[in-house]
């Protein structure tokens, strides 16, 4: 199965484009393989203008986004893994979604307590006259 947390990432980006509002995301910029200008990190995180009008080369795929941007007029190349995205939402009013550390795709599901799984009984057949 594709995981679900990229295709709401791009639902929501479309949505709040098409509304003619400012999509934003939330990035731990702590989190392994994220690439963001330093400069930007407040308590280990940085929140991105992702509006066509802002940035340029915009790709996000199931793994990562990727695209550049200028920050204080110097233009970077930024890449951050899907997994690093915490929020999405529109500047102006705040509708969005947030990622808890625990979504679906993030992490594998808990293997399964042995002890709590039922064990299993052959069916026993019982003839009635």
């Amino acid at each position: 199965m594709t995981p679900l947390k990229p295709y709401l990432i791009r639902a929501l980006h479309k949505w709040i484009i098409d509304n003619g509002l400012t999509p934003y995301i939330l990035v731990d910029a702590k989190f392994e393989g994220v690439d963001v200008p330093d400069s930007f990190v407040t308590d280990d995180r940085i929140i991105l203008n992702t509006h066509p009008d802002a940035i340029q080369n915009w790709v996000l795929e199931d793994e990562a986004i990727s695209f550049s941007a200028r920050f204080s007029g110097q233009p970077e190349s930024l890449f951050i893994p899907i997994n690093a995205v915490l929020a999405t939402y529109a500047k102006e009013n705040g509708k969005g979604m947030m990622f808890d550390e625990r979504f679906e795709d993030d992490v594998p599901p808990e293997p399964n307590d042995p002890k709590s799984e039922i064990k299993k009984q052959k069916p026993v057949l019982k003839i009635v006259k």
